[in-house]
């Protein structure tokens, strides 16, 4: 019998998914496998909701943003049963493989249908917050990155247009790599994430001592937080503090769509391929990431619970380079 694989997208979006996507397909066809696509991540696991996948079925999804695989979020699957019902479902197809493009979370599902049904899973990391351990980029990273840089460099002209304080929030849930690569990338005189928090007092120090230096306009960055309405928290005490006027900009998900960046298409690439490979190695319960421009093999109980940190350094670098 002819080998089988799924693919599935799950978690939040992130560009470069479909490149992905399409590296799998080729790669796998390639390698002699049959390709099935699920459908909304493991909630369409769960309804069997899975199409066959050739050379054809991914032509021109390259240089799209998102997933044509959709994705979902699937309480169910954090269920033992759900899982056992999503373990049936690629049983009734003769499935054996399963790659999963997503997080962390996604992973822990992987992991946990391994364990306890014995399907081989295969991780690809695909988020825009680059948060996974165990790889230098995550797939969507570098895009979001170059899309929020380009807004706060437009933002940037109006606030030099009229001498006035911008706080822009950037995505990333609890992890600063969007906001700190932004941040350097596009001048901002501050950058406030859950990683390095300042007291208001120091900001504001830093935001008039710029002003004293001749600064007519500055650029605050910040990373998102766990509660909405976080930038315009920090915009309201500034304003309280030290009395400066504000404009606020959330980027939200502007960030995750739009086209992929050559780097992500071609990260994408690889990581897709390397999947295929380590199914046709039959190994599994590994993430397939990218060190030191190497793609790698990176088991799951290695990157459990972990959380990827931001290097320290790049804080003392904004604060060197906004002088």
């Amino acid at each position: 019998m002819q080998k089988k694989l799924a693919v599935l997208t799950s978690g939040g979006d992130a560009p470069g998914m479909n490149a992905a996507i399409r590296a799998v397909v080729r790669y796998a066809i390639h390698h002699g496998f049959e390709c099935w696509g699920v459908m909304r991540g493991y909630q369409g696991l769960l309804e069997d909701d899975m199409v066959p996948l050739d050379p054809r079925s991914v032509a021109n999804i390259i240089q799209r943003g998102g997933t044509i695989l959709k994705t979902a979020r699937c309480k169910a699957f954090y269920e033992e049963e759900g899982r056992a019902r999503a373990a049936a479902m690629l049983k009734k197809h003769g499935i054996d493989n399963l790659i999963v493009i997503g997080g962390d979370g996604s992973f822990r599902g992987a992991a946990k249908l391994n364990a306890e049904h014995g399907v081989h899973v295969i991780g690809i990391p695909g988020t825009i917050d680059n948060d996974i351990e165990g790889t230098d980029y995550t797939i969507g990273f570098d895009t979001a990155l170059n899309t929020a840089m380009e807004s706060i460099d437009r933002i940037r002209d109006t606030a030099a247009s009229h001498e006035r304080l911008f706080l822009v929030e950037v995505m990333g849930r609890k992890t600063g790599f969007i906001a700190l690569g932004v941040g350097i990338g596009a001048g901002a005189e501050l950058v406030l994430t859950a990683e390095n928090p300042r007291a208001i007092e120091d900001v504001c120090q830093r935001l008039l001592r710029g002003q004293t230096r001749g600064k007519t306009s500055s650029i605050v960055v910040v990373g998102e937080a766990d509660h909405e309405g976080h930038v315009f928290d920090i915009a309201n005490r500034i304003r309280e503090h030290c009395g400066l006027d504000y404009r606020v900009t959330v980027l939200g998900h502007t960030q995750r769509g739009g086209a992929p960046s050559a780097r992500d298409r071609l990260l994408a690439s690889r990581l897709g391929a390397g999947a295929v490979q380590a199914v046709a190695d039959e190994e599994t319960n590994v993430m397939i990431g990218e060190v030191a421009g190497k793609v790698v093999r990176v088991p799951f109980h290695d990157i459990a619970g972990k959380r990827k940190q931001v290097d320290d350094s790049f804080f003392e670098l904004v604060d060197i380079l906004s002088t």
